[in-house]
């Protein structure tokens, strides 16, 4: 399968990248990134989801059997690049993935995105999920077999396969690698197009879960 990740050198992409194999293709904004994500077997392509057209991504795209949106602004990063990245380089992505005809989306967004922002929480962390609720938003209104997974607080723990995934689920952690198992088990599952998914830490094996959420 031909994989197409944005956010190529981000934590989890990296992680989800060595899973996946040479069918992998990350896309990366900075050249000197590239070096990092062939070194996971991946295949490296330079894009920057910020100032790239729609015809430029979409010949990409073309010929992949399903794309992942794990691009994100970062810490560090102010409100008007939780825009451009989080929102705005997910709707660029899955207008290619449209017009390219490949219909299988995954989403990678947050705990939080969806529902009323929690009180006390500052400016960037409301741009941040602001622009995550509305790149599900416009997602869900694309034809496109999408499942939308809401990862909780991330960690460099090593992962356990053990995680709790349901439409709603407690507040709480998961390491990127599981979360990454997460992706490749919805990507061998596309029964569950269509879901928007809540994931932490948990006790029961991953492949159940998914096949539970079809």
């Amino acid at each position: 399968m031909r994989i197409i990740i944005a956010g190529g050198h981000g934590k989890i992409a990296l992680r989800l990248a060595a899973r996946l194999g040479p069918g992998a293709v990350g896309l990366v904004r900075n050249p000197a990134h590239v070096a990092d994500v062939e070194a996971t077997g991946a295949e490296a392509v330079v894009c920057d989801l910020e100032r790239a057209s729609a015809e430029e991504v979409t010949r990409i795209v073309e010929g992949a059997d399903a794309v992942v949106f794990a691009a994100g602004a970062g810490p560090g990063s102010g409100a008007p690049r939780k825009d451009t990245v989080d929102r705005g380089a997910s709707v660029l992505l899955a207008e290619a993935a449209e017009r390219a005809g490949v219909r299988r989306f995954i989403q990678i967004s947050s705990i939080g995105a969806g529902k009323p922002l929690a009180p006390g929480r500052d400016e960037v962390w409301a741009a941040y999920i602001k622009a995550k609720t509305e790149a599900e938003e416009d997602l869900r209104a694309r034809d496109l077999a999408w499942t939308i997974l809401r990862p909780g607080r991330l960690t460099d723990e090593p992962g356990t396969g053990l995680v709790r995934l349901a439409p709603e689920v407690p507040p709480g952690a998961v390491p990127r690698d599981d979360v990454a198992a997460v992706i490749v088990a919805l990507l061998d599952n596309p029964a569950t197009a269509g879901r928007t998914l809540e994931l932490v830490s948990g006790d029961t094996p991953i492949i159940d879960l998914v096949a539970s959420n079809e």
